[in-house]
């Protein structure tokens, strides 16, 4: 039995979209792609059909002239040679030979047309995997440990309870129309390499004495999110078994879609709603809905790697090995893919595995055979043994492809960390991520370094430039960067980086990390030599 809307007569005012959600749910624009506009052709597409491609996993490229980006579901971000295979060959057939890894743990494609969406959507299909609702107002892409099964440094494997949760939600008619999009997080890994803090629900993991045996589960986080307002998820009082998740996962997802706010797009996220109920409201609520829950256990989250894996570690298993790749930027082309595909086939366990940094992991290589994987061509460019700034450079889309962007990141971001490579010698990798836009796609606010768009007045017209921050971390001790004044011009921007990290380097005490020199000194003294920075005759602009 469909459930019942009842924010339709709540009282409370609707934002123009949820009329047209209430008109037509969102997933039922995949039957007219399929049926009709690949048929008729991007000129047919009403405008409010086109917003709702988003629940087909599609938005229209920039400039909008009938070309659209795709983002495929990949659950924990671990596939199948069969399924990574797909993936090559629609990048090749459809793509330009175009593959983003997005810090989602999805694949990303552009250049797509309507008419290509019948032939994608089947190839999919085909080897178990969707575009559908990558994107939209409903729960999207389920991000988890990349080394679920593999891992030296989880609790237990989350690979079938992430795929129970996902198998659920997606295409779930009862949860296909919530207040805005929705994001989980589900690892037992210790070093927190799903993002938890920055999901709307993230489970991490838990022990808890019961009845005289530690069973091992999850804590849960609620009301995580970036965007112009960012907020940390905030800890439930709850200890969840794992044949718990899914009633976990559908009472908090209940909450949101039936009391989430639907007035303002940009007031919708679940984090609002927990930051106006607070944590205690929200978890009676939530009783009232599944009964009593289990009070909260041991937590065994012990830091973050900020999901990095750079180089070549043992696996759970003896005598096998998982490889870290660093994908520049998170791009590559389908004939790169393709060859991972091979090498996962021919030397390791079948498996590629994508990861919230944006980057590619390679599993079950045999120690014999680790050697003769680091030969291969295609690792000379996704090398597993990078340069320092390039192997930690993450980036929205930009003004490339996405409406949304005022500037151009992805091709900046690889060009500042080649020349900080070339110009800074540290022994410390320092996270820098840029965004092209307040939505934070490239997830700026949790970076080291921080790079945010804009725009600023020249006499020349107006030119991109940025806003840094310095100081975000997620974990134990997890904080938001600071944003500091002073805009930097684009062309600027190596310049100023540069002398903001040989200010780190060169006031440090021994083996003090990025991180810690500013909790040390503060965002203060960073204000203060950025604007000496800004007042210098070498800058370029």
């Amino acid at each position: 039995m469909a459930y019942e809307p009842i924010w339709m007569n709540s009282g409370e005012k609707l934002n123009k979209f949820e009329f047209v959600k209430m008109q037509k749910d969102g997933l039922d624009v995949i039957r007219d792609i399929i049926e009709t506009y690949s048929k008729t052709g991007y000129d047919s597409i009403p405008e409010d059909d086109k917003t709702l491609f988003k629940w087909a996993g599609v938005y229209e490229q920039k400039p909008k002239d009938g070309y659209f980006m795709m983002r495929i579901r990949i659950n924990s971000g671990i596939l199948n040679v069969a399924q990574a295979r797909a993936l090559g060959e629609i990048a090749k057939l459809y793509g330009r030979d175009l593959m983003d890894v997005t810090t989602r743990q999805a694949i990303q494609y552009h250049w797509l047309r309507v008419e290509d969406f019948p032939d994608i959507f089947k190839r999919l299909e085909e080897v178990g995997l969707y575009s559908y609702e990558a994107c939209g107002d409903c729960p999207r892409t389920i991000v988890g440990n990349p080394l679920a099964g593999i891992d030296p440094d989880e609790l237990m494997d989350t690979t079938s309870l992430v795929d129970e949760v996902n198998d659920f939600f997606l295409m779930n008619r009862d949860f296909s129309n919530l207040p805005r999009k929705y994001k989980m997080s589900i690892s037992s890994n210790k070093f927190n390499n799903a993002n938890a803090e920055i999901n709307d629900l993230a489970l991490t993991p838990a022990v808890k004495v019961i009845d005289g045996q530690e069973v091992i589960g999850f804590h849960a986080h609620i009301g995580g999110g970036l965007s112009a307002k960012p907020f940390l998820a905030r800890k439930l009082d709850v200890f969840v078994r794992p044949d718990e998740v899914l009633k976990l996962a559908v009472g908090v997802t209940t909450l949101f879609r039936d009391h989430g706010y639907r007035e303002k797009r940009h007031h919708a996220r679940l984090k609002f709603l927990i930051n106006d109920w607070g944590v205690e409201k929200f978890l009676e609520k939530l009783e009232e809905l599944l009964g009593p829950l289990e009070r909260s256990g041991e937590d065994r989250t012990e830091g973050w790697q900020a999901a990095y894996f750079d180089g070549v570690h043992p696996q759970a298993q003896e005598g096998l090995n998982y490889i870290g790749l660093n994908v520049p930027v998170g791009r590559l082309n389908a004939d790169e893919w393709l060859q991972l595909a091979d090498i996962a086939e021919i030397y390791g366990d079948g498996r590629i595995r994508t990861t919230m940094s944006q980057n590619i992991l390679l599993s079950g290589i045999p120690n014999e055979k680790v050697d003769e994987v680091l030969e291969q061509p295609v690792l000379e460019r996704l090398t597993p043994f990078p340069k320092h700034f390039m192997s930690r450079s993450v980036s929205c889309t930009g003004n490339e492809f996405c409406n949304l962007a005022i500037v151009e990141t992805k091709e900046r971001a690889r060009r500042v960390a080649q020349y900080l490579d070339e110009h800074v010698q540290l022994d410390e990798k320092i996270r820098i991520h840029f965004i092209g836009c307040p939505n934070a796609c490239g997830q700026k606010h949790i970076a080291d370094i921080g790079l945010q768009g804009a725009l600023v007045k020249t006499p020349n017209g107006m030119i991109d430039a940025f806003d840094i921050a310095v100081g975000g971390i997620l974990g134990p001790n997890a904080r938001f960067n600071k944003t500091l004044k002073g805009r930097v011009k684009g062309d600027d921007v190596p310049l100023v980086l540069e002398q903001l990290i040989l200010f780190y380097k060169d006031n440090r005490i021994e083996d003090e990390s990025f991180h810690d020199y500013f909790l040390r000194v503060g965002a203060e003294a960073f204000q203060e030599k950025l604007t000496e920075i800004l007042a210098s005759p070498l800058l370029v602009s």
